[in-house]
C-alpha cells in the first residue's frame, strides 16, 4: 500500500506504483474522484513476436526522481527481451497534462522493430459506470469521457513541435469488466490491435506506436494525457503539446519546479546531501497533496480502501494546520493561504471545525457519533479548530499580511475564539472531544495544549484590530489552562503528565486519568504551555522515549499497545516517523550546546531512512524491516520532516553564535 512516485500540480495528481504502473489519477481536485479506482495503466513492449508489460516478471525496475524536481528517472530492463526503457514522467505545473518520455534501448547487436503499447483503464468519477471511450481520427487520439470529465490520450515519435496530430500507429477500445472481458491489453498479445473506435460502459483502451531501432541504438516516444471538463479543454491542451513540442514542455516543467523549491529559506550548509535531497523532495511532495482550492489532503493511496472501505483522501484541519505551519516556516506561506480560506468556508455554525472534509469542501465520512451515553454529543476533535487559528497567527508573524488576516478575522478567528472560550468545563478545561488519533473521547493533553495555543493566537490576532472583547475572553480562557493542566493531568506516582483524563459525566470532581504513555504529550512544549527544559516536560518526554521506543528498527510508536496495523503482537506498536520527529523536536528545543543536538540528528536520520528509495515517506513502518505498512506518501510525515530539519538548522546556527563558555 504505497505509491512510490507522486506527480501533481494541485489539480491533477498521478500516482505510480513500484511496478511502474499508473494507479491513481485524481482530477480536478487532489484526492477527490480517483478516475482509475486503483486499476492499473501500464506500458508494454512487443518485439521478436513477444509482448511483455513492464509490471510482468522478467523486468528489473529502478525507481527514482531527478534531484529537486518531481520528474522521474525510472528504468526498466528486460534481459530476456534485450530491451531497456528509461521513463521521464511529470505533471506540468501550469497545465493539466501528464507527460511521459520513454527512451527504448535495443540491447541486441541487430536492428529490430519494437511496438510500444499503452493500456488505459479509466473508471471515471471513481465508478466506471456509463463511461465512453472514442477514437478521434482528426487528432488521431483516444478520449475517455463521462459528464464533465474528459481524458485525451495521444503519443508522439518526436519531441519537436509544429505537428497537427498524434503519431499513434494503432489503437482499440473495449470493455474492461464483465462476463468474458479482461481488458484490451489482451488484444496487444499478437502485436496488432483491432481498431475498435467506440465503446460505452466500463471501458478501457490500448494505443500503440511502432519504432525501428538500430543495433545497440535507442529511440524516444512521448505519451501524453490531457485532462479537462469538455472536448475543448482536452483538445486545447493537446494542441499545446503538438505546437510547442513535448521536449520543451518537459524542460519547462523541470525549470519551474526547480525555481519553486529553491525558494526554501533555510541554510542547508553542513547537512548530509541525502537529508537536503529529502527535505526538498518533501517540499515538492507536500505541494502535490495540496489542492488548489485549499484542502491539504492527508494521503492519496487508493489501496488503503481495501483495509476499511475508505481512504485518507480527506482534509483533516489538524493535519492541514501543522502542514501549513511547516511550509510557512520553510518560506512558502502562499501555499497556506487557500487552506485558511477553506477553513473559513467550512467552519461549523457553532464556531468549530468538524471531523474531516472532502477536497471540494463537503463534509467527509466519519465514525464519530452525534450521541454519547444517550445525550447529544458534538463529534469533534477540538485541537483541529485551535490549531488553524494558531497556524494563522504563524502566517501573520511570517508575512505581516494584515489584509489577508482582516478577511478572515470576523468569519473565522472571532467565531473560533468564542467557541473555544465557551466549550469548557466549569473549571476552565476544554470539554470532552476526540483525541488526535480519533480513537477515544476525553480531555487530552494534546487538545488542551492546542486550545491554549489557539486562544493565545486569537488574542494576538484580535489585538491587530483592537477587539478588546475577544482579547479578554481569550485571556480568561488560556490564563487558567496552564495551572489546570498541571493540576488535573499530573500523575504523582509517575511524576509525569498523562495523555488525558475522563470526568464522570459533568461531575468534574470525579475523574479517571488515562495512564497510557502517548507520544502526543509532546504538545506540552510544542504549543508553549511549558518550556522544553521544564522538569515536568523532561520527565514526561523521557518516559515517552523509554516506553515507546520500538525494539528492532527503532523509532517511536504512537502509544502503548497500539493495535492499528500492528505487525508484531509483542511490540509496543509500529514506529511512526511523525512521533519520532516529535521526539527530535524536543531534543532540539532543549539543546544548550551543539553536542546536545546529536540525538536529534540521529532521530532525523532515522526518519529519513524510513523513506522509500524515491523519497516518499510513509505513515508507519514495520518494526523489524522498516518497510511501509500503511499509506505512502503521508503529507504529515513530510511536513514533520521539513519542520524538524528547519528547527535543527535554526538551533545549530543559534548555538554557533553563542560565545564559547569554559
Amino acid at each position: 500500500m504505497t505509491r512510490h512516485i507522486v506527480l501533481g500540480n494541485q489539480s491533477l495528481l498521478v500516482n505510480i506504483d513500484k511496478w511502474l504502473q499508473v494507479r491513481d489519477i485524481y482530477f480536478p481536485h487532489v484526492g477527490q474522484e480517483n478516475h482509475l479506482l486503483g486499476h492499473a495503466q501500464k506500458v508494454g513492449v512487443y518485439v521478436d513476436g513477444r509482448l511483455s508489460w513492464i509490471n510482468d516478471q522478467g523486468w528489473e525496475r529502478r525507481l527514482g526522481y531527478k534531484d529537486e524536481v518531481l520528474v522521474t528517472e525510472n528504468r526498466a530492463t528486460n534481459v530476456d527481451l534485450m530491451v531497456e526503457l528509461s521513463l521521464e514522467e511529470t505533471v506540468l505545473s501550469e497545465a493539466d497534462i501528464f507527460l511521459r518520455k520513454i527512451t527504448i534501448r535495443n540491447l541486441e547487436d541487430r536492428d529490430r522493430e519494437f511496438r510500444i503499447f499503452f493500456y488505459n483503464d479509466f473508471h471515471l468519477y471513481g465508478d466506471g459506470i456509463g463511461d465512453t471511450a472514442v477514437y478521434q481520427m482528426d487528432h488521431n487520439v483516444v478520449i475517455h469521457y463521462k459528464r464533465a470529465r474528459y481524458f485525451l490520450i495521444g503519443a508522439l515519435k518526436s519531441g519537436d513541435g509544429g505537428r497537427i496530430k498524434s503519431d499513434l500507429d494503432d489503437y482499440t477500445i473495449g470493455l474492461s469488466e464483465g462476463e468474458g472481458f479482461e481488458g484490451t491489453f489482451r488484444d496487444a498479445e499478437d502485436g496488432v490491435l483491432s481498431k475498435n473506435t467506440v465503446t460505452q460502459g466500463t471501458v478501457d483502451s490500448t494505443v500503440g506506436l511502432t519504432l525501428k531501432i538500430p543495433a545497440m541504438g535507442n529511440e524516444a516516444v512521448y505519451y501524453y494525457m490531457t485532462a479537462g471538463k469538455n472536448f475543448n479543454e482536452v483538445y486545447r491542451l493537446s494542441n499545446m503539446i503538438l505546437e510547442d513540442g513535448p521536449e520543451s514542455l518537459l524542460e519547462d516543467a523541470e525549470a519551474r519546479q526547480r525555481a519553486w523549491v529553491e525558494r526554501a529559506i533555510i541554510d542547508t550548509t553542513g547537512l548530509d546531501e541525502d537529508i537536503i535531497r529529502l527535505y526538498r523532495r518533501s517540499l515538492l511532495m507536500i505541494k502535490t497533496q495540496t489542492d488548489s482550492c485549499g484542502a491539504i489532503i492527508a494521503a492519496n493511496d487508493s489501496d488503503n480502501s481495501a483495509y476499511n472501505k475508505d481512504t485518507y483522501s480527506y482534509m483533516w484541519a489538524r493535519d492541514g494546520a501543522l502542514v501549513s505551519m511547516a511550509m510557512i516556516r520553510a518560506g512558502f506561506p502562499d501555499l497556506a493561504k487557500p487552506f485558511f480560506r477553506f477553513c473559513k468556508d467550512v467552519l461549523w455554525w457553532m464556531g468549530c471545525l468538524l471531523h474531516k472534509y472532502n477536497p471540494d469542501g463537503t463534509l467527509g465520512s466519519s465514525w464519530h457519533p452525534w450521541v454519547d451515553d444517550g445525550s447529544p454529543s458534538l463529534p469533534i476533535q477540538e485541537d483541529e479548530t485551535a490549531l488553524v487559528i494558531y497556524a494563522l497567527w504563524e502566517y501573520f508573524r511570517s508575512t505581516r499580511d494584515l489584509e489577508f488576516v482582516r478577511e478572515l478575522y470576523e468569519p473565522l478567528v472571532k467565531k473560533a475564539a468564542e467557541f473555544m472560550n465557551d466549550y469548557r468545563y466549569p473549571n476552565g478545561l476544554p470539554m470532552e472531544s476526540y483525541d488526535l488519533w480519533e480513537e477515544r473521547r476525553g480531555v487530552f493533553t494534546f487538545t488542551i495544549s492546542a486550545v491554549y495555543a489557539g486562544l493565545n493566537a486569537a488574542e494576538s490576532l484580535a489585538q491587530l484590530f483592537g477587539d478588546s472583547t475577544v482579547c479578554e475572553l481569550c485571556k480568561d480562557g488560556y490564563g487558567e489552562i496552564k495551572e489546570l493542566m498541571v493540576r488535573e493531568l499530573y500523575d504523582p506516582d509517575r511524576g509525569a503528565i498523562v495523555r488525558g483524563l475522563k470526568y464522570e459525566g459533568t461531575d468534574i470532581r470525579k475523574k479517571r486519568l488515562d495512564p497510557v504513555v502517548d507520544s502526543s504529550v509532546y504538545a506540552l512544549f510544542e504549543f508553549g504551555v511549558l518550556s522544553a527544559d521544564d522538569p515536568l516536560v523532561v520527565k514526561t518526554m523521557s518516559e515517552v522515549e523509554d516506553t515507546l521506543w520500538v525494539e528492532g528498527k527503532g523509532g517511536l510508536a504512537r502509544y502503548q499497545d497500539d493495535l492499528y496495523r500492528r505487525q508484531l503482537p509483542d511490540s509496543v506498536g509500529n514506529p511512526w516517523p511523525i512521533c519520532t520527529l516529535w521526539l527530535a523536536k524536543w531534543y532540539i528545543a532543549k539543546a544548550e550546546g551543539e553536542e546536545d543536538l546529536a540525538r536529534a540528528s540521529e532521530l532525523i536520520r532515522w526518519a529519513a531512512d524510513c523513506s522509500l528509495e524515491t523519497g516518499v515517506m510513509p505513515e508507519q513502518v514495520h518494526p523489524l524491516t522498516g518497510e511501509s505498512v500503511s499509506v505512502a506518501p503521508l503529507t504529515w510525515s513530510h511536513a514533520e520532516f521539513v519542520d524538524a530539519v528547519g528547527r535543527f538548522i535554526e538551533k545549530r546556527i543559534k548555538l554557533e553564535a553563542v560565545p564559547y563558555r569554559s
